[in-house]
């Protein structure tokens, strides 16, 4: 039973999976700026075509939450899990609202151009907040906005770290993966 994903979709998807993407951030090197722990569970927040969902269910025996409001690309990733044979893949259409968990119950909630979708921000940081355990980490990857573009919607690395600090996060790590992204690595503050 082969379908095809709706025709919008296709640059998106294209710029999901680009080589240029896989060589300014890869999953890889996502995964070795945090501790993962084998039993890990890990929410991949606007996950897209599982870019990092999948090699997150690679490298832990938890669960791997992928997340999209976009019923197209969670069918995506539901394919490419079956494929690869992952079953601790857990599909979710729906916002964090949606998530099947408790709280402190994530190890690492990975959001990549994402958040600078969502106004306001700092109700869904707080959402993501209580899901965290303890220990937990939350990685935002964005694109740095451009000087006087008002095409997308985008916030500078300085708004971002803001609104963390705000929602009760602790900035760990800062740095740009390449000229055109920025991310954040913060931590719970209990």
């Amino acid at each position: 039973m082969h379908h095809s994903h709706s025709k919008h979709h296709k640059g998106k998807v294209s710029y999901l999976e680009s080589a240029e993407r896989r060589k300014e951030f890869s999953p890889d090197m996502l995964f070795n700026s945090i501790p993962v722990k084998e039993t890990a569970n890990i929410v991949d927040f606007g996950a897209g075509t599982g870019y990092f969902t999948i090699p997150a269910a690679e490298r832990t025996k938890g669960n791997v939450y992928a997340l999209d409001q976009d019923v197209d690309m969670v069918e995506i990733i539901k394919e490419k899990a079956m494929e690869k044979q992952l079953a601790n893949i857990v599909p979710i259409l729906g916002s964090m609202e949606s998530l099947p968990v408790t709280d402190s119950s994530i190890d690492i909630i990975i959001a990549s151009l994402v958040l600078h979708e969502i106004k306001p921000l700092g109700p869904i940081l707080k959402q993501m907040k209580s899901v965290l355990a303890s220990d937990g980490y939350l990685v935002c990857l964005e694109i740095k906005p451009k000087e006087n573009s008002e095409r997308a919607p985008r916030v500078t690395m300085e708004g971002m770290e803001r609104e963390m600090i705000e929602a009760g996060f602790q900035v760990t790590e800062k740095f740009f993966p390449s000229k055109s992204l920025y991310a954040l690595i913060v931590r719970k503050v209990n």
